[in-house]
């Protein structure tokens, strides 16, 4: 029976329910990869992601480095003289954060006005079953398996936190992997019922600076007014990283233009849960402050808790800095640009330590092709004729330059499961199940496509 959009489209309805069913199953299992946390529900998270793979027939094996986290990879040759797609996702999820933030178990799904709320229900289980679901469209694992082209499933354990063994797995396990296509299924699209690509995004550099002003802390009468404390120094050294508009004031940073795409301010605010009468900071449309211009966060302060600070002048005090560098930027020389700008800055002599968490690279995809042109054509279909946008990401996926550097063939598609309002990251993440729908249908027709356009060459 010959595979068509409208077959297509009937298959992916047909296995929706049971879709649905296994993603809450993986939503269920608290899989995080951070330290501290209890590393069995990571095991049973791939190997639940593992036996959705051997049931669709594919050749499946869980690998790992040394003895860190989990990875799941499956396979499924490719017809004679057709193209073949890796298809990336990851099962582990973030930490949950102030429980009491969240209007239900985080990690038992819900729906609530069509929405399925639940750790990873957006990041990015639903990018793993839609992954089963195009497979399945095609009737994998059954005796009328009609999947056009050879397919690898990689599922990683550790994109939360920071993607450390994925050089040494990709570098293992590279002739397995080889593609013509890889698509990503880690991002978002523009808006609910607009599809997109994205086509760039800022790498990351987390660093720690620490001030230190005493040997040991004294009494903030006694000393106070003419000792500096630890922490006003670097309070003070931290507000000169933006200017008074609310750039970033370190010097040396690339900065850039995005795609002409309109952003309205009322429209972010909202998704940003932006409080009235806040304003916004930086100059420049919102396109470009997310996507490429850099940004420099303070992620977290050590000192005492207010409840229990003594009447002392602190001796040393320590941030945690996240700077989020635009495509065409490097990490080590933006790395190095800030610490020249602390340096400089830090007054009244106090002694400066900055210590570099981890890094990683922008990047800039070049969305040309046959291959992007399958793209955009399953998305159109998938949303009734609705087309595709390309977009850019404030966040970051550093393991795609891995990705392109480890196959510089292969054309890279950045897709997603998320829209403006999944809250990633941030309590009561949730899951748009009509556009779910629509992604798994576009995967399915993104690999029909691929073989059409695979054929052509």
């Amino acid at each position: 029976m010959t595979t068509t959009p409208d077959r297509l489209r009937a298959a992916i309805e047909r296995e929706l329910p049971g879709v649905r069913a296994d993603l809450e199953r993986l939503v269920r299992i608290p899989g995080i990869a951070f330290d501290g946390f209890d590393s069995a529900p990571l095991e049973r998270s791939a190997h639940a992601v593992a036996d959705l793979l051997r049931d669709l027939g594919l050749e499946v094996q869980v690998s790992r480095v040394g003895e860190g986290p989990p990875a799941v990879i499956g396979r499924h040759p490719a017809p004679p003289g057709a193209p073949t797609v890796l298809l990336y996702a990851h099962h582990d999820v973030q930490p949950t954060g102030d429980l009491s933030r969240w209007e239900s178990d985080p990690f038992e799904p819900v729906e609530r006005d069509g929405r399925l709320y639940g750790r990873g229900a957006a990041d990015d289980k639903a990018g793993i079953m839609a992954h089963i679901a195009a497979l399945r469209a095609f009737g994998c694992g059954t005796a009328d398996d009609r999947l056009p082209v050879g397919v690898v499933v990689f599922v990683e354990g550790e994109e939360e936190f920071g993607s450390h063994d994925l050089p040494a797995l990709l570098a293992e396990h590279r002739a397995e992997l080889t593609s013509d296509v890889i698509v990503i299924a880690d991002s978002g699209n523009w808006d609910i019922g607009v599809p997109a690509l994205t086509t760039s995004l800022r790498g990351i550099v987390n660093c720690f600076v620490t001030v230190q002003v005493l040997e040991s802390a004294v009494h903030s009468g006694m000393f106070g007014g003419a000792v500096p404390d630890a922490l006003t120094t670097l309070c003070r050294l931290l507000a000169t990283l933006h200017d008074a508009d609310g750039d970033v004031a370190v010097e040396g940073l690339v900065r850039g233009q995005a795609a002409p795409l309109d952003y309205p301010v009322e429209r972010f605010r909202s998704e940003a849960g932006l409080l009235d009468g806040v304003d916004l900071i930086g100059t420049g449309r919102i396109v470009d402050r997310l996507w490429t211009k850099p940004s420099i966060s303070v992620l977290g302060v050590d000192g005492p808790r207010t409840a229990e600070a003594p009447n002392a002048l602190l001796p040393e005090a320590r941030a945690k800095i996240s700077m989020r560098i635009a495509p065409g930027d490097d990490p080590e020389s933006a790395y190095r640009a800030l610490v020249a700008h602390l340096d400089k800055h830090a007054e009244w002599g106090a002694r400066i330590g900055v210590t570099l968490e981890h890094d990683g690279s922008p990047c800039a995809i070049d969305a040309t092709g046959k291959y992007f042109d399958a793209a955009r054509a399953a998305f159109k279909t998938a949303w009734d004729g609705t087309d595709p946008v390309d977009i850019g990401v404030g966040g970051s996926i550093p393991f795609i330059a891995t990705f392109r550097e480890m196959f510089p063939r292969a054309s890279i598609l950045v897709t997603g499961v998320e829209d403006p309002y999944a809250k990633a990251h941030s309590p009561n993440e949730s899951l748009h199940l009509g556009e779910f729908a629509r992604v798994c249908l576009a995967e399915a027709l993104l690999l029909h496509n691929v073989a059409a356009a695979g054929a052509t060459t």
